[in-house]
């Protein structure tokens, strides 16, 4: 029990409350930890006591542990998504008092979040959306955090969240107000949408090398370490090599061989693309990703499909080529850094599309300094995306940009031979093969939608433009056409 009130509040004590409530004691600021479920409660004491003495404070009721802060009070959820959360603030209501403060440290949907904001005003509450990346190591020793909402919230724990926040050099905590209403939230789902997009790229490069290269288990730990000592160094790329480094404990082999092709998903990513959807935002790496999941989740289905194909005369592999493995590796790894261009700029252009439609004011630039450290999508290059915005924060793709354009130039050469291998050998790459299309159709100057929108015309009289003369046209397709036949 807390003599003195503490500085802020953490309800809700699943793995990544517990790691945020011991991170923000460990760095000096004394906080009341509740949980519905008392043993969590017990629980968390338990590790503040082993993990140094940290001034963390538990309650099993929510009146005390209200009452146990200091005023105005800060209280930090960090519940399941939806019903949960509303249920949270209600508990939590009876025993707040104007001008203190709730956060919402969940994955939220944004819209959410602003309807609690102007709910909670109406008690005179303040309130934060802020989307918490990195993971459980993330929240125990310092995530990348994206708060929006009310600015006078956010200034009631600033002083908090930038010693939280994982903290990078010459770029300081990985933190910054976002901006109004739901945006952090938004953001942090456009963030789970591109590390979709990045996995998704990620295991494509994984199976071509074994599929197709013959790469051992302890080869490919090899190629993703080394890959990970240059333009690709990211958490992501450097959790793949530890993965391939791992024995499976229960039988021979390595773990990875016997984890089941199945990914599971808790709707980020299919928010993100129905977001792209809504704002006529072109997203195909990261839509490619979430198809990737759905078909993986058809097991069943693709066991009795491959008995049916092998039976025709379709193996696994359609074709076994020889490679030369060095070469086929490098140019892996220049696919993979062209297709994770365009996953990010997909990204990008989702939020700015939002920021536009909402009035947020977003900093591209910004976002992708907070993403360097803590986060999933922690990487190298987004150091190179922030120089990007700050040469142009009016940067229409980043593809457009003088230096990504010069890479990815010098890297499409092997990208199409990594799809073309792929094609042929009768493995899918939805991601890299989309980030190419995507790529090929953003650099053309004209497109065969002519011919969609003259189709458009004939059938359904939706007009068109022509490219000599200004003005919309609609042209009797079929009584021409008709009168031609005769």
């Amino acid at each position: 029990m807390a003599v003195q009130p503490t500085r802020i509040g953490l309800a809700g004590l699943a793995v990544m409350g517990q790691n945020l409530a011991l991170n923000i004691a460990e760095k000096g600021f004394p906080i009341s930890v509740y949980n519905r479920t008392t043993s969590k409660v017990d629980e968390t004491v338990e590790r503040a006591k082993k993990e140094g003495n940290l001034p963390l404070y538990g309650f099993h009721d929510p009146e005390s542990f209200v009452k146990s802060i200091q005023k105005p009070r800060v209280i930090i959820m960090l519940v399941k998504a939806g019903a949960p959360v509303d249920q949270t603030i209600k508990t939590l209501s009876a025993y707040l008092e104007k001008g203190d403060c709730i956060v919402d440290g969940g994955n939220e949907w944004y819209e959410n979040t602003e309807r609690r904001e102007k709910a909670v005003a109406e008690n005179g509450f303040l309130y934060l959306g802020m989307g918490v990346s990195g993971g459980e190591e993330g929240a125990r020793n310092g995530p990348s955090m994206m708060p929006g909402g009310s600015y006078e919230a956010y200034k009631n724990i600033e002083d908090i969240v930038l010693k939280v926040a994982a903290q990078v050099r010459d770029s300081g905590p990985c933190v910054t107000y976002i901006g109004k209403g739901g945006s952090g939230n938004f953001v942090k789902m456009v963030h789970n949408g591109i590390e979709y997009g990045d996995m998704q790229l990620i295991a494509e490069a994984y199976d071509v090398l074994k599929s197709v290269g013959k790469l051992s288990n302890e080869e490919l730990h090899s190629v993703f370490t080394d890959w990970n000592k240059g333009e690709l160094e990211s958490f992501l790329v450097e959790i793949t090599a530890d993965i391939f480094g791992i024995k499976d404990d229960k039988g021979d082999g390595h773990l990875v061989d016997k984890v089941l092709d199945k990914t599971g998903m808790k709707g980020t990513g299919k928010w993100t693309v129905q977001q792209a959807a809504e704002l006529s935002v072109p997203a195909p790496t990261i839509e490619s990703s979430l198809d990737a999941r759905f078909l993986s989740g058809l097991k069943d289905e693709r066991v009795q499909a491959a008995k049916v194909f092998k039976a025709g005369g379709f193996g696994d592999i359609l074709t076994d080529q020889k490679v030369d493995k060095k070469q086929l590796v490098d140019d892996v790894r220049k696919a993979l850094y062209a297709s994770k261009i365009c996953s990010y700029a997909q990204g990008m252009n989702l939020i700015r599309a939002k920021s536009i439609e909402k009035g947020w004011g977003l900093k591209l630039g910004e976002l992708a300094r907070i993403w360097k450290g803590g986060c999933i999508i922690r990487a190298i290059f987004l150091d190179r995306i922030k120089q990007a915005y700050d040469r142009n924060a009016e940067l229409a793709n980043l593809l457009v940009d003088p230096e990504f354009a010069k890479e990815i130039i010098e890297r499409q050469s092997a990208w199409r031979r990594v799809v073309c291998l792929a094609i042929n050998s009768g493995i899918s790459t939805p991601g890299m093969s989309a980030s190419l299309a995507y790529f090929d159709s953003y650099r053309r100057e004209r497109l065969p939608a002519n011919l969609v929108q003259a189709q458009r015309d004939y059938f359904g009289a939706h007009t068109y433009e022509r490219t000599d003369v200004e003005g919309s046209f609609h042209t009797e397709w079929f009584k021409i056409a008709r009168q031609s036949k005769i």
